[in-house]
């Protein structure tokens, strides 16, 4: 969950696939952090909580959403994929908008919190316990968006997630990312600042090792066959507790990549 510190029916399709245990539990190469699931499923209670510690995605989310749904000319009867959709605030937003949106996660108390949230506002989502690795083996070119947002942070080995994005989503289709830049200034607004001094996410939320340059990200993406064909950076200000867009990549950004035709 990368942040800048200065950043319905009766529910008809809804549903949480969940992984067999021999999936994922007794696999050593899973694309999985422990400590990062753990991380997050320990604040899931307060995910839809718009001041609670979560406050910082509400706020961010409209300017995630209006991104995307501008980039692919609308998302009204696209079929969509959320990669580390967490408590499904980007899913449910982009589901609103008409998508039909499978969010997809490995923390399952997460995804209870997005499936009740989702049944009490009566939004149709399906949400599935899964990594991007192994959901694509039976949903290659499935996808006309793929989104993965304040994801590639929390995982191993950011440039196999990009690969499985790639994989799900048809040629033409689009696939966002967003994270963050590794860099002093990133580090001083993320973790000193948005951690330790502004309290706007608990202290270990962010490791700045696992940051990713914008040349990394794009370059990871590039060597999958998806062309970048935008880049926006997200700056906060907190005295005024409002995000903008900005042309600076320097801290929060997003890409946007184009699948290319084989």
């Amino acid at each position: 969950m990368g942040i800048i510190a200065t950043s319905f029916i009766p529910f008809r399709g809804l549903s949480v696939s969940n992984l067999s245990e021999t999936n994922f539990s007794e696999t050593n190469n899973a694309n999985v952090d422990p400590q990062e699931i753990a991380k997050f499923e320990k604040m899931a209670a307060t995910w839809w909580d718009p001041e609670g510690e979560f406050k910082p995605i509400h706020k961010l989310n409209p300017l995630r959403l209006n991104y995307i749904d501008q980039a692919v000319g609308g998302l009204f009867g696209k079929r969509v994929l959320d990669v580390g959709c967490g408590g499904g605030i980007l899913s449910e937003s982009m589901a609103r908008l008409g998508a039909k949106v499978d969010g997809l996660d490995m923390g399952a108390e997460p995804l209870d919190v997005a499936k009740l949230h989702a049944l009490e506002m009566g939004v149709e989502i399906n949400y599935i316990q899964d990594t991007a690795e192994h959901h694509r083996d039976s949903h290659q070119s499935q996808y006309d968006v793929v989104t993965c947002m304040e994801m590639l942070e929390h995982v191993p080995d950011p440039a196999s997630v990009i690969k499985a994005c790639s994989d799900m989503v048809k040629p033409g289709g689009y696939v966002f990312f967003s994270t963050i830049n590794r860099n002093i200034r990133a580090y001083v607004e993320t973790v000193i600042g948005a951690e330790y001094l502004l309290k706007m996410l608990p202290v270990g939320t962010h490791d700045h090792k696992k940051y990713i340059k914008p040349a990394e990200l794009i370059g990871m993406a590039d060597a999958v066959d998806l062309e970048c064909v935008d880049a926006t950076g997200i700056t906060y200000n907190p005295l005024t507790e409002i995000f903008r867009y900005t042309k600076s990549l320097d801290v929060n950004y997003m890409i946007a990549t184009v699948k290319q035709d084989d």
